[in-house]
């Protein structure tokens, strides 16, 4: 078998056998699954390897070897459409080399599972349809089995003595947690927890209906901060980013943010928090004046930028 179009047709016979979703059943996946295979036309699928590859080498490998190109706006489409329907179920693992690197990083990567390698390498024998009956008796055990290391992993965030929820791994998580539990009790103690954001699900944590009795309808496609909390003694919103890459409350997110939240009825208190002070210094000249500023690793302090009062909302840049 040497023509590309055998491969793809093979590799797509394969897709079905395994029973995944008709949405994954096209050329897409087959030749994400032959990347992740480095099956290039003329080798046999006995000689297929299990390397790990991100999603742009995998698109720079379709282009070299099968001459498919893919534009750079297609990666989502790939990631949410192929990957994740791949890493469900169980044939691909999300970053096996370090299974707690952050779900947005720029270095994650797949790898074809082992037991579905040695699968795959007896398509086309005499063993291949024997094989496959026993893997799909298996398979969810070894989905579930991967899953609860996937669980493992995530960030446990307790919310109230009763609800904790997990959050994706990565420093931006650890963050999060660190205003829960460090910056609310310190400087708004007894607030109420209305929304936490996470890298890999955005509406991780909402309670919609507190935050429409505050006055407000958010649009899902408003950019929300990380952590919004009602500090109910004051009568304050905090609207809290969490920086760890990128994204302090700068003069153009908190005009965003004014806009996002122009209805509350509860006044607005922007604040920004940072894991330690070297990455605060690399923001320092973009934080807004009027907002504050909080560092996990000194979590007794808050820094205010200027204004008339500390830590308070503003109405039109004054009191």
């Amino acid at each position: 078998m040497n023509d590309k179009h055998d491969y793809i047709r093979a590799a797509n016979e394969i897709i079905v056998s395994l029973g995944l979703p008709r949405t994954q059943q096209n050329e897409r996946s087959a030749l994400c699954l032959l990347a992740l295979l480095n099956l290039t036309p003329g080798k046999a699928w006995s000689e297929a390897e299990d390397p790990l590859m991100g999603i742009t080498p995998i698109m720079d490998w379709v282009r070299e070897r099968y001459g498919k190109e893919y534009a750079p706006n297609t990666r989502e489409t790939i990631r949410r459409q192929t990957m994740h329907q791949f890493c469900d179920a169980g044939i691909v693992r999300y970053n096996p080399d370090q299974p707690d690197r952050p779900v947005n990083s720029p270095h994650a990567v797949y790898q074809i599972e082992p037991v579905a390698l040695g699968l795959l390498r007896t398509f086309g024998t005499d063993e291949w349809n024997g094989n496959l009956s026993s893997y799909l008796a298996e398979r969810e055990t070894l989905v579930a089995r991967y899953a609860r290391e996937r669980e493992q992993n995530r960030v446990p965030v307790t919310i109230t003595p009763n609800t904790e929820i997990t959050l994706s791994p990565g420093e931006h998580s650890e963050l999060l947690r660190a205003i829960i539990d460090h910056f609310i009790p310190r400087f708004a103690p007894g607030s109420l927890l209305i929304y936490v954001g996470d890298t890999g699900d955005k509406w991780s944590y909402f309670d919609i209906d507190l935050l429409t009795e505050l006055g407000i309808e958010v649009d899902s496609h408003g950019k929300m901060p990380d952590v919004i909390i009602y500090y109910k003694e004051k009568d304050w919103l905090l609207l809290i980013e969490a920086v760890t890459s990128h994204g302090p409350v700068d003069g153009k997110r908190h005009d965003e943010l004014a806009n996002l939240f122009a209805a509350s009825k509860a006044g607005l208190v922007y604040v920004t928090a940072f894991p330690n002070r070297a990455t605060m210094g690399r923001y320092l000249v973009q934080i807004a004046w009027e907002t504050e500023v909080w560092v996990a690793d000194a979590p007794s302090h808050l820094i205010h930028f200027n204004g008339l009062r500390f830590l308070g909302p503003y109405k039109d840049g004054s009191e």
